[in-house]
């Protein structure tokens, strides 16, 4: 296996290689070869990724209540969510399956959002909480930052079509201009446009973030 390059990816060097091959281990390859799957470390991972999020939300957010807190828990700590995170790192490439689970290039949605959760579970197992807490924020954070935006208040994207559409229905589009960088470090640069006429533009790590950051810059140039 390519320890190296995943652990790159990952942004955490094992001391027990071991733990991390039986994270990238999935059932159907280890009921074939009698080895230990990543089930188990997934179980864990599910709950440390649950605590850190709360902890992350309840430092971090401090004007959402209990209900909005839970739900924005509950929009990132998903199968979407982790799944978004296995694509950009790259972890299909990395797991260990059968033939017919495509080995070598795995696209599947559960198997790729039970992946991140073993991950994180082994990274816990073989130095400490901090470190799995490390990978989580890293690569949740934004997807934390959009979800709040959802809850006990509006999005930019809303909050802009709300005040453009004041007068009457007005076309507003958003366009990726542009997307740079590696799979697992994206850039994307979007543009806002109400019919036709380019209001702002925006850069974010995901299409959603870009889109986000154009709406906020268009409000701020109408105030």
């Amino acid at each position: 296996m390519q320890f190296d390059e995943i652990e790159k990816r990952i942004g955490y060097t094992f001391k027990n290689k071991q733990l991390l091959q039986t994270a990238l281990t999935h059932t159907s390859y280890a009921n074939m070869h009698d080895v230990e799957s990543n089930e188990k470390l997934e179980f864990l991972g599910d709950s440390i990724l649950e605590f850190v999020s709360s902890k992350y939300l309840y430092n971090n957010f401090t004007k959402l209540n209990e209900g909005e807190m839970t739900k924005v828990r509950a929009t990132v700590v998903c199968e979407n969510s982790l799944y978004e995170v296995a694509k950009k790192l790259e972890i299909g490439h990395f797991l260990i399956t059968s033939k017919g689970e495509g080995f070598g290039n795995v696209q599947n949605k559960a198997i790729l959002a039970d992946a991140i959760e073993s991950i994180i579970a082994a990274i816990y197992l073989d130095s400490n909480v901090e470190n799995a807490e490390k990978f989580i924020i890293s690569n949740l954070k934004d997807a934390i930052n959009v979800a709040s935006n959802h809850v006990g208040t509006k999005d930019y994207k809303t909050v802009l079509q709300e005040k453009l559409q004041v007068h009457g229905n007005v076309k507003i589009e958003y366009i990726i201009i542009s997307e740079e960088g590696p799979d697992h470090d994206k850039k994307f640069v979007a543009q806002v446009l109400c019919n036709g006429k380019v209001l702002n533009t925006g850069s974010g790590k995901s299409k959603k973030l870009a889109e986000m950051e154009a709406a906020r810059k268009s409000l701020e140039n109408m105030k």
